[in-house]
């Protein structure tokens, strides 16, 4: 156990190479290094990414000159906090907000149903925060519009609602709105500590300043090259990977931080999954969900305490505790620490642009309120209200779902794994991440060994897993979730709609995920309620 500053790294049941690798860490001057902003850590190759990349490592105090900006964007009778946001850009605040019991409507979605349903809402008390670091995110970018249109509609000065959160220099510096600028030396997903997430979590309530404060307490033990909780961490994670245990399955055990495992999986994912490597967060719905079990290509841990502190079998190999401020910072750096471990840089993301730039050219094909005929292709067969889309023999002529489930888990190669990823309705369709463990516990009866699980919500998975799905190991298959619209939303000044967007996304990225040789298969929902619940029931039987 390591112990420090209020937070908790204990390993048990760890590979034995985690000493070595911490060993050769200290040996190596790493801790001194990181924590002085080393940028070579990673290689000559890296340097200048990281060179640019690495204000994080100070933000527990830099991020205090945002304070008194902070308290100067309350206004009385605006208590709907809406962040319009993707990624990096919304999941810490999120994490923030609900952990602290705050209200914050997140919009990192292009479903039309849920944009309707958050603008319909009380508009009149709503304050808009549009998050973006590039100031280009076509997303955000969608939501400001739409809100726009909705303020003026209403009656409503949008600059008097709208406060931006983006870099210097970028496309929405020049729109006129409250501007809070960020730091441009910390990237989106380790932007926790940084305006991004600071902004919208104070507006919603929050005392943001504990959060410095907890994470400043741990700053220091981050330079140690022993009882230095990071380091730890960092070390068991890569060490874990090295040996091929590189799925991290993550479960919370009374952490009280709630949301924490997927900021997490955004971290990890999007900073090791390239060059065909990577480390897999594999988030569980609790220690005791189909998926938890020990197996030899997954590393657990559990965020909090050990349900059994005697030690069984739902034992982990890793449990982490501590306050949130701190374990953004602890985590941050364990990220960078198991990126040099495993040879790769943990600062960039060279796959993520693929999918963007299919989504574009399918966009450019778009009428507005239409979707172009070429990515609607035609179904392998129907049953009921789910469509099957599927290419070659992925599917082994399957002509029900249950085959298909059962087919698609089987083809998943030894130590690879499922993702699904639905590009759905997040409140509406919230029933879609009950797949997950079904999927889970249908792969331990279908299979020899079962396979881990993933699920994520599209298109936020881009900005996230998104990564490792294209740059890591080519092991994985993959399920695509999409749905009929029946009520759709214009983007303002744009020639699509929001059912265009979000389905130009989905097969942007199966067009990505295709092209890399990735096996996938797109069920679309005829009927959302009903083909969610026929699919959850060909999952049962």
């Amino acid at each position: 156990m390591v112990t420090a500053a209020g937070v908790s790294v204990t390993t048990r049941d760890v590979v034995a190479d985690v000493q070595s690798v911490l060993d050769r860490l200290v040996g190596d001057g790493v801790p001194r290094t990181l924590s002085s902003g080393g940028a070579q850590l990673w290689g000559p190759r890296a340097s200048a990414e990281a060179g640019r990349r690495l204000g994080w490592l100070t933000a527990p105090e830099s991020s205090r000159a945002l304070l008194p900006q902070l308290a100067r964007l309350h206004q009385e009778g605006l208590d709907h906090v809406v962040l319009a946001g993707m990624g990096g850009a919304s999941l810490a605040a999120s994490v923030i907000t609900a952990t602290a019991g705050a209200d914050l409507t997140v919009l990192d979605t292009t479903d039309p149903h849920q944009v309707a349903r958050v603008v319909a809402d009380r508009l009149d008390r709503t304050v808009l925060v549009v998050s973006s670091k590039s100031g280009t995110t076509i997303e955000t970018d969608s939501h400001r519009r739409i809100f726009e249109e909705a303020f003026r509609e209403a009656g409503i000065e949008p600059g008097s609602r709208i406060i931006v959160v983006t870099d210097p220099g970028s496309p929405l510096t020049g729109t006129g709105y409250r501007t809070v600028l960020a730091d441009p030396r910390v990237g989106g997903r380790y932007s926790a500590l940084t305006a991004f997430g600071l902004v919208p979590a104070a507006l919603a309530g929050v005392d943001v300043t504990g959060l410095l404060d907890d994470a400043a307490t741990l700053s220091p033990t981050l330079g140690l090259p022993y009882d230095n909780p990071g380091l730890a961490l960092g070390a068991a994670l890569g060490a874990s990977a090295l040996v091929g245990r590189d799925k991290l399955v993550i479960a919370d055990h009374g952490s009280g931080l709630t949301g924490f495992g997927g900021w997490a999986e955004q971290l990890i994912a999007e900073s090791t999954g390239k060059q065909g490597r990577g480390i897999l967060p594999v988030v569980v719905e609790g220690v005791d969900a189909p998926g938890f079990e020990t197996s030899r290509d997954l590393r657990r841990v559990i965020l909090g305490s050990r349900p059994d502190e005697a030690g069984s079998a739902r034992d982990a190999g890793l449990s982490v505790s501590g306050p949130l401020g701190a374990q953004f910072l602890l985590w941050e750096y364990a990220t960078a620490v198991a990126g040099r471990v495993i040879g790769i840089n943990p600062f960039d993301q060279p796959n993520v642009q693929e999918s963007k730039d299919n989504t574009a050219a399918l966009l450019r094909g778009c009428d507005e309120g239409t979707v172009p005929t070429l990515i609607a292709g035609e179904p392998a067969f129907t049953d009921g209200a789910v469509e099957v889309h599927a290419r070659g023999d992925l599917v082994k002529g399957a002509r029900n779902l249950s085959a298909v489930f059962d087919a698609l888990l089987t083809a998943v190669p030894d130590r690879g794994y499922l993702a699904a990823m639905a590009y759905l309705d997040q409140a509406g369709d919230a029933s879609a991440a009950s797949l997950r463990p079904l999927l889970a516990a249908r792969s331990a009866a279908v299979r020899k060994m079962a396979a881990p699980v993933t699920f994520g919500w599209g298109p936020r998975c881009l900005h996230s897993t998104g990564q490792y799905h294209k740059g890591g190991p080519q092991t994985g298959v993959f399920l695509q979730l999409t749905g009929a619209v029946t009520r759709d939303v214009p983007v303002p000044g744009r020639p699509y709609t929001l059912k265009a967007l979000q389905l130009a996304q989905a097969f942007g990225d199966l067009r990505a995920l295709r092209s890399l040789g990735r096996p996938a298969v797109r069920i679309h929902l005829r009927h959302r309620a009903d083909g969610l619940e026929q699919l959850r029931q060909a999952l049962k039987g």
